[in-house]
């Protein structure tokens, strides 16, 4: 497995956590505390729901995309 170092703004980092986390790609914090996905709808302001379809979404991409390989 291959470890790559990001930095986030933080004004962005729910979200491009999110993303990863929904391409299945492991986080681990400095500080060890881990969101769930309702923090993380709460954080940049999306309803339960949308950010829901969005991983589901996420999922049907990444699916695919194995797919063709």
């Amino acid at each position: 497995m291959e470890t790559l170092i990001i930095n986030i703004p933080d004004k962005k980092s729910a979200l491009v956590k999110q993303i990863l986390l929904g391409l299945g790609v492991t986080i681990k914090s400095e500080n060890g505390d881990k969101m769930k996905p309702s923090d993380y709808a709460k954080s940049i302001q999306m309803s339960k729901k949308d950010v829901q379809k969005m991983l589901k979404d996420i999922s049907e991409s990444r699916n695919e995309w194995e797919r063709d390989i």
